[in-house]
């Protein structure tokens, strides 16, 4: 039909009508501008589909905006709800459509059902419960929730459902209520949904309609009741104080739910989609059981058994019974469930990790993961499985497998779980290599069983994807390392010989030159073994040789400045642990001394200073050890060392400590009065401590036989809490540490004083009979003393624990190092406290060892 333009429009018509020939022919008989024929929705749409590019497309658009424009303005009625269709699909299409809102409202207000539908379509497309306009509109859905037909009705209620805002939902509540009581399942259900509408927007309302969910839940209209199930979650949801008040409805549930499992349903055929009977309303009542059954064994305990038969009766091979699977397992998971039931649905999960189709193994996993903290031992048995989906194809998939991986990992299974995904840390993708690894240092940091075998994984991460391994998890690492003395000798060699195989890896070769800076010294001792006894010997110009390497070759380019910065810290370290090579340091330093980067150049050039002679007297005390973090460092304190002892550090087979030892650790004491050494027993044999402190086997050398095992320290260097790191070196039990009430302060006793070198004891008695002495260190002389080390041994009546020392370096005229020991006296009242000592150190390249007999504690001690 052609659209009039102006009072003459039935002569134009007739004129057509009278007229042979197409309808173009018409057209250009007519005077230009007389008409337009207005194209309908269909016309429109196959226009715009035959342009060829986004400015012809525009083109259209546009001239069909501004003849509908035209026409609203002229106020036509006859094809205004036609200009509404069109303006519809301009706006899926994304352009604007903001000037026909209003004419939405005069079709809503029309008495045409057709006109009145295309209104509040556009009503419900082209506005929202922002706009200002939609108040207008109010008493028009009012109206019409009152009409006598119930599409009028649906109309309505769909709209207010859609956009209603707050002041609607106020405004039309009481209608809704009273059209919930409707005999007509249509407008029943349209109603309920309207009712979760104001629920939801509306929270002084959440209670207006609880007297009404009950008639719909008992309805037997599938549409009305999935509606009731809807507007009850919605309540729930808003309202979960409301829970218990409608657990009385689960009987009603659990029926409904089973008149769909059974197979002699009556309306079967007629909700029947792939062999399942209405599975969006399954699903809606097991969502809904979901809330109504947490938290409560009683109302668990009446839907256990629907849901094993759901779970067992319901077939997955296809999506629908897959998704009532899904539904079915969450709510198994959510409840008070039997352990047996918890086990079946986490089954379901694991056939859903066998399926070929990834939507469906993404959502188990997704499943698993929320699931895994309520069944972990049901979640073990489909580790292997999960483990496999790693190797996806799918990124998606291998993310969501690393994280459910991720929480399966708990102190029981983390050497094995480790070890899959260092595995698949091989051949991984790049793009999943950081992620992967963040995720193993997490899990290693919080369930390691002790601290060697932290140290070891993540040497190993950092070999296999050290390009990978954040910043924090590389201080961190660095801290464990420096808070466990024992493992100082073991970590720096494995380091030094990973880094001479490869220099790839970022994350390694930082942590190894800062582990060679602060204990090279160790590596260059000779005091470790290798796996057949054999000593590890490391020169000194080896190691500068491998820093050498590093500065020549950093691993990434990009970060070389970085890399230079930690060579040049370990290198002014070594000036003290390797004092031969102080020239070659020298010498390696100028090279960044006129570095582009302002950083590394500062640093360098103060570095050259520190060299110089003036500097002498202070540099020992500057370069030492960097001191141990106080804080808990990645819950390491609180675990055992581990076997420090193994291959490279076996301390049975070590000899005499060469100069430039350093205390990097100490086998059994040598008989301080030169008798024989005992045999060592197997629990006693330990490493010492680095920074000076004793360790071994302490030989009774006052009664020439071997001392009772001590019992573990409690602290190491002075943090507090970790009860067994000692402990498990010298294979004794935890002591509980007790308050010190009021310590008995003794005065101090000169333990030895030789050759500028003054140790004072300084004694206290604890009220549960633990002597604490703590030692001090003075050198008197003008040079630094290195590599100083204190041994001591007591009767078998005593047993002593020593802490490790501050330093292993006495400054000259300074008494800034000293070292806790812990005594408890078994014969206190009837035997004295007796020590006897060994101190080592090195002064002036030349090394020294000196023994002293210690008494004079007072009485009690």
């Amino acid at each position: 039909p052609l659209e009039p333009c102006s009072a003459s429009a039935f002569v134009v018509r007739g004129v057509l009508r009278g007229h042979s020939g197409d309808r173009q022919r018409d057209r250009e008989e007519l005077p230009f501008g007389a008409f337009r024929m207005s194209i309908k929705l269909r016309e429109l749409i196959r226009s715009i589909r035959a342009c060829k590019t986004a400015a012809e497309e525009r083109a259209v658009i546009a001239r069909e905006c501004a003849h509908i424009r035209t026409k609203f303005k002229e106020d036509d009625n006859q094809f205004r709800h036609r200009n509404v269709a069109k303006l519809l699909f301009i706006h899926m299409m994304g352009y604007p459509t903001h000037f026909g809102q209003i004419e939405c409202l005069k079709l809503i207000a029309s008495t045409k059902f057709p006109e009145k539908r295309v209104g509040y379509l556009g009503l419900t497309q082209l506005l929202d419960e922002n706009t200002e306009v939609l108040m207008l509109v109010t008493n028009s859905i009012k109206t019409d929730m009152g009409a006598d037909s119930q599409y009028v009705n649906g109309l309505a209620l769909c709209a207010l459902g859609n956009i209603a805002s707050s002041e609607m939902c106020r405004a039309l509540a009481h209608e809704v209520e009273k059209m919930m009581n409707s005999t007509n399942p249509y407008i029943k259900k349209k109603a309920a949904l309207c009712a979760m509408r104001i629920v939801r927007k509306v929270d002084e309302l959440g209670d207006k309609f609880n007297g009404r969910i009950a008639p719909l839940l008992e309805d037997r209209n599938h549409g009305v009741l999935i509606s009731g199930c809807c507007l009850l979650t919605t309540l729930l949801d808003t309202n979960p104080t409301f829970v218990p008040d409608f657990r009385r409805h689960i009987p009603s549930l659990v029926r409904a739910l089973r008149n769909m499992v059974t197979s002699g349903y009556t309306n079967a055929a007629e909700y029947d989609i792939a062999g399942i009977t209405d599975p969006f309303l399954q699903a809606k009542i097991l969502r809904l059981l979901r809330l109504l059954g947490a938290g409560s064994a009683d109302a668990s305990d009446e839907m256990n058994d629907i849901l094993a038969q759901v779970a067992t009766n319901t077939e997955g091979t296809k999506n629908t019974g897959n998704a009532i699977l899904y539904e079915c397992v969450l709510t198994i998971m959510s409840i008070e469930a039997e352990s047996g039931l918890r086990v079946l649905g986490i089954n379901i999960l694991g056939r859903f990790l066998l399926s070929r189709d990834n939507n469906i193994r993404y959502v188990a996993l997704s499943t698993l993961q929320r699931v895994v903290n309520v069944d972990v031992k049901a979640v073990q048995r489909h580790r292997t499985t999960i483990i496999d989906c790693l190797k996806d194809p799918d990124i998606s998939i291998r993310k969501r497998a690393l994280d459910v991986a991720y929480a399966l990992i708990n102190e029981e299974n983390i050497k094995n779980m480790t070890k899959e995904l260092l595995n698949y840390l091989l051949v991984a993708e790049t793009d999943f290599k950081e992620e992967l690894c963040s995720k193993i240092c997490m899990a290693v940091e919080k369930y390691s069983p002790n601290r060697r075998w932290q140290i070891d994984t993540l040497i190993k991460v950092m070999c296999l994807g050290g390009n990978f391994v954040k910043e924090q998890q590389r201080e961190k690492f660095c801290r464990v390392v420096a808070a466990t003395p024992e493992l100082h000798s073991y970590t720096v060699i494995k380091l030094y010989f990973n880094m001479k195989e490869s220099l790839s890896q970022e994350a390694l070769v930082h942590v190894g030159v800062w582990c060679l800076g602060e204990f090279g010294d160790h590596l260059v001792s000779g005091r470790a073994v290798d796996p057949d006894n054999k000593p590890i010997h490391v020169a000194a110009a080896d190691m500068l040789d491998l820093l050498q390497d590093v500065s020549r070759k950093p691993p990434n380019s990009d970060r070389a400045a970085l890399t230079h910065s930690f060579v040049a810290a370990a290198l002014i370290k070594l000036v003290t642990r390797c004092p031969s090579e102080a020239d070659r340091i020298r010498r390696a330093l100028r090279r960044f001394d006129t570095s582009l980067n302002v950083d590394l150049q500062q640093r360098s050039c103060e570095f050259l200073e520190l060299l110089e002679p003036e500097w002498d007297s202070s540099r020992p005390g500057i370069l030492d050890r960097m001191p141990v973090p106080e804080r808990e460092i990645a819950g390491a304190e609180s675990r055992a060392v581990g076997d420090a002892s193994i291959d490279e550090v076996h301390p049975a087979a070590r000899g005499p400590a060469p100069v430039g030892g350093g205390g990097g650790g100490g086998g059994d004491l040598l008989d301080l009065l030169d008798e024989a050494p005992a045999p060592a027993r197997p629990q006693a044999a330990m490493a010492a401590p680095a920074g000076g402190g004793g360790g071994g086997d302490l030989l009774d050398l006052l009664d020439a036989g071997p001392a009772a095992a001590p019992p573990p320290a409690a602290t190491v260097a002075g943090t507090p809490g970790d009860l067994g790191l000692l402990g498990d070196i010298f294979g004794g039990a935890p002591v509980a540490a007790a308050a010190p009430a009021a310590p008995m302060e003794a005065p101090p006793i000169v333990a030895f004083e030789k050759n500028g070198l003054k140790i004072v004891f300084c004694p206290r008695k604890d009220p549960d009979g633990t002597v604490t002495v703590l030692a001090r260190f003075r050198n008197d002389l003008d040079a630094p003393m290195t590599n100083f080390r204190l041994q001591a041994a007591v009767p078998k009546y005593v047993r002593l624990t020593i802490h490790p020392a501050t330093g292993e370096i006495l400054p000259p005229h300074m008494d800034v190092v000293t070292q806790t020991m812990t005594c408890i006296n078994t014969a206190s009242g009837e035997k004295s406290l007796l020590m006897k000592l060994r101190i080592e150190y090195v002064i002036n390249g030349q090394p020294v060892t000196e023994q002293a007999q210690v008494g004079g504690f007072p009485p009690g001690y």
